[in-house]
């Protein structure tokens, strides 16, 4: 009965913990005003640089004469992750709750908001095809359009 106990509250426990990290994982789509934009851009170039050294670590692995087929294939799902978060990043939080649509009457703002959803837009296929490759080229275009997103997103936003 012990036992069963034990194992009882190890299945519950673990289901909740479940829960808990499914929820942390996203971030909420009420205006909370917690998170940060700039704390978004950061980690969107750590997941650049984790994809990256990915890559080469798949190229390293892929070219001994006995590879670690093991490891190959956890550094092919960590850079399969990695993509995958900044898909979501890109997507979940700026595009669905950060980028406001405008008016094409307002110039100016139209024109910014066209420039965004082209970067951002360029980010996700480039991440998208860093999950079918191992070119870092593909890392380097999207350090290229986040850092372009920079500059037109924070000239008007103070986060």
């Amino acid at each position: 009965m012990k036992k069963l106990t034990q194992l009882f509250t190890a299945v519950f426990l673990v289901g909740i913990l479940s829960l808990s990290s499914l929820e942390s994982q996203a971030h909420c789509e009420i205006p909370c005003g917690i998170y940060g934009d700039s704390v978004r851009v950061a980690l969107l170039y750590e997941h650049f640089t984790t994809i990256e050294k990915s890559m080469n670590q798949i190229k390293e692995l892929s070219s001994q004469e006995n590879p670690d087929y093991n490891q190959l294939v956890r550094w092919v799902n960590n850079k399969e992750q990695h993509a995958l978060e900044v898909q979501d990043i890109v997507s979940q939080y700026f595009l669905h709750q950060r980028i406001k649509p405008t008016s094409a009457s307002d110039e100016e703002a139209y024109r910014k908001y066209t420039k965004q959803l082209e970067l951002l837009h360029n980010i996700l296929v480039f991440a998208m095809k860093s999950k079918q490759t191992t070119d870092v080229a593909n890392v380097e275009y999207m350090r290229e359009k986040l850092h372009a997103f920079e500059h037109t997103y924070f000239e008007s936003h103070k986060h």
